[in-house]
């Protein structure tokens, strides 16, 4: 998606003659230096998310434009005080492809912080989000942070099974890697779209990469690119692929991280897994070498439910505890009713098959009454709680968000939140519309 324009959109005047309006492709250099600073994680500024910036404002991105960030500055000395912008992209919820917008780069100067700043920012970019049909917005960030505007903590985000060099397997003197791997290049996208597609069906939640996207992630990022990894294929020494597999370009914590792993169905896992573990290693070593730093580890970041994690536990010893996803569904009714396929599957294939009845989910101060006959989800309809009927079931805050994307189940809601509670009829059946399913998102960047 490329939209070049000359003049900036304003968008509404602040208090203290502040701006805010729409980017162009003339900010690139200085919101790349505002970003950079902004966040880095030392004093001195990130040049990789400096790349990132450039890379986003370029115009060929294929689903962000020029003008999708948000600024505020000083009018008067052209000054960027505050920033953040929209990534528009598709996920999929068990196979429902659902258009999703990703708030990024948010950031403002410490100077000018608590003000609402952001407030203001998260409204334009929602309804930005809205109006591009759009019915959830994912984001990643600080803790607690971006509870304020409506996000819950909602899905698995990292996390990561970890080994040291005792536990890269050795070859014997009279053994030859089996495998080789090298840079993945455009003839190869037809292959690692179609596995990485097949790796998608772990997941509930995933997002969608089509060739056009696999096209940008392997040639349209700068090197620099905080937001890129380095894509390998696997094959065999004669050539044959039997998957791929991708990292960042760069270390963290003196530890090499693989973030995406598929191999062919068919091909062994077992056979597969230490020569990828041998290959990593060395990556890491190079890696290290180029910043004349240590390597002290190497991890698994792939998702809570990897094959690799039971194939290849002993060679990764340690568990990392993961972060999460914040998700914000701003029409929850139009959501359900969006997934009424999978609802419906679920309890077509569940032992209470046909189910007819009416499920009243309480929200304290708004509620939703799900209707079904015989499996169909005829409407979602919106309700009023009442101190003498809170519903079938009722979920404090947002916390309703963690049961729908299959991150808590209701017995560990219900420990959490004392008052979060289900009625006993509707007990057997939540877990059947909403089970405990792990997710693996690798977002769109």
């Amino acid at each position: 998606m490329t939209l070049l324009i000359s003049q900036p959109e304003i968008i509404r005047q602040l208090p203290g003659g502040l701006v805010l309006r729409r980017s162009t492709s003339a900010d690139a250099e200085q919101l790349a230096a505002f970003n950079a600073f902004i966040h880095s994680d030392s004093d001195e500024p990130d040049e990789r998310v400096g790349a990132w910036t450039r890379d986003l404002l370029s115009g060929n991105h294929p689903t962000f434009a020029v003008n999708d960030f948000t600024i505020v500055e000083e009018p008067t000395t052209g000054k960027i005080v505050s920033t953040m912008n929209l990534i528009s992209q598709t996920w999929s919820y068990a196979g429902i492809p659902i258009k999703v917008g990703r708030p990024e780069l948010v950031g403002t100067d410490p100077a000018y912080r608590n003000r609402g700043l952001m407030k203001i920012q998260f409204d334009v970019i929602h309804e930005w989000s809205r109006q591009r049909g759009e019915l959830l917005q994912g984001i990643t960030g600080i803790p607690f942070y971006y509870r304020q505007f409506g996000y819950e903590m909602a899905v698995n985000l990292g996390g990561s099974r970890v080994g040291a060099i005792f536990n890269v397997p050795r070859l014997t003197k009279d053994q030859s890697e089996a495998y080789r791997f090298r840079p993945a290049v455009p003839s190869d996208i037809a292959l690692i779209c179609r596995l990485y597609q097949e790796g998608c069906r772990r997941s509930l939640l995933s997002a969608d990469r089509d060739v056009t996207m696999w096209h940008y992630e392997l040639t349209g990022k700068s090197q620099n690119n905080c937001a890129r990894s380095e894509i390998r294929v696997i094959e065999t020494t004669d050539g044959v692929p039997v998957g791929f597999l991708s990292y960042p370009f760069f270390m963290a914590e003196e530890m090499i991280t693989l973030d995406d792993l598929e191999i062919i169905p068919g091909a062994s896992w077992n056979e597969v897994l230490p020569a990828v573990i041998r290959y990593l290693w060395q990556s890491g070593e190079s890696l290290a070498a180029q910043k004349n730093k240590t390597m002290s580890s190497f991890a698994f970041s792939l998702g809570e439910n990897h094959p690799a994690y039971k194939i290849a536990a002993d060679k990764l010893p340690v568990s990392r505890r993961s972060y999460a996803w914040y998700l914000r569904v701003p029409n929850l009714a139009g959501f359900l009713r969006h997934i009424a396929p999978v609802l419906e599957k679920r309890l077509e294939e569940s032992l209470f098959a046909p189910y007819s009845g009416e499920i009243k989910l309480g929200f304290y101060r708004t509620g939703l009454n799900l209707k079904f006959q015989k499996n169909r989800l005829l409407d979602v309809e919106t309700w009023q709680p009442s101190t003498k009927d809170y519903g079938n079931a009722a979920f404090p805050g947002l916390t309703f968000t963690q049961l729908l994307f299959g991150h808590r189940d209701i017995d560990e809601l219900m420990f959490a939140f004392p008052d979060c509670f289900v009625s006993d009829e509707l007990k057997p059946i939540l877990p059947v519309l909403f089970p405990r399913q792990p997710s693996n998102i690798l977002p769109i960047n």
